[in-house]
């Protein structure tokens, strides 16, 4: 298993108290698969995935990332494990304005030293941003500038991506698009995905689903 949760918590301090988010939650992710992440707004998703991601702790329960138990490591390690592991995809993009497509693309990779030209190529051409490597974030699309947050993710061939409602800035149209394109170059690489969406349509399109109901799981 690539990823594995076991009897995971977490709640936040709130002027009325304790506030739980996930409530001894179990879910298990192997190479090379893909998992939706469905429930209701405010259901516990985005905060499993932070969990999983190791930008956050849980208050109790286990978490392992390719067999590493990601509450022993200090920040340096979880940041070290998110680059060497673990690809993230969000729904805001978070580009770096002042970089071009083709720095953005490159930019984990170089900082990890894992920079692979021939596959920043092969992304590239897959991707469709050929023309636009010269562009900035602010000259793109919403569509264009997820396809770069995507193929910045996968430029670093992660063993794990975490994405988070990763189409949900795009018309259906695009979506349905992005996400095809997403779960090939995912299957390409090997990689396992997890995926939090609202979407019962995109969650049907990957291998298995596990709903959210109030932080447990349904």
């Amino acid at each position: 298993m690539i990823l594995v949760l076991q009897s995971v918590s977490k709640s936040y301090q709130t002027a009325e108290g304790p506030l739980e988010v996930l409530h001894d939650v179990n879910l298990s992710l192997e190479t090379g698969r893909s998992l939706a992440l469905t429930g209701e707004s405010g259901s516990g998703k985005s905060t499993l995935l932070h969990l999983a991601a190791g930008l956050d702790q849980p208050d109790s329960g286990r978490i392992e990332i390719a067999g590493q138990e990601i509450s022993r490591l200090g920040d340096v390690g979880r940041a070290a494990l998110r680059r060497s592991v673990v690809g993230l995809v969000f729904q805001q993009f978070n580009l770096i304005p002042s970089l071009d497509v083709a720095a953005n693309l490159a930019f984990h990779t170089r900082l990890a030293g894992r920079y692979d030209p021939v596959w920043q190529t092969e992304l590239t051409e897959r991707l469709g941003l050929g023309a636009l490597l010269m562009r900035y974030p602010e000259q793109l699309s919403v569509g264009q500038q997820q396809r770069v947050a995507i193929g910045r993710t996968l430029a670093a061939r992660p063993k794990l991506v975490l994405a988070d409602e990763p189409t949900g800035n795009l018309d259906e149209t695009t979506g349905d698009a992005v996400l095809a394109l997403m779960l090939s170059l995912v299957a390409e690489t090997g990689a396992a995905l997890l995926m939090v969406t609202h979407s019962m349509g995109l969650a049907e399109r990957l291998d298995a689903r596990v709903h959210l109901r109030s932080g447990r799981i349904a």
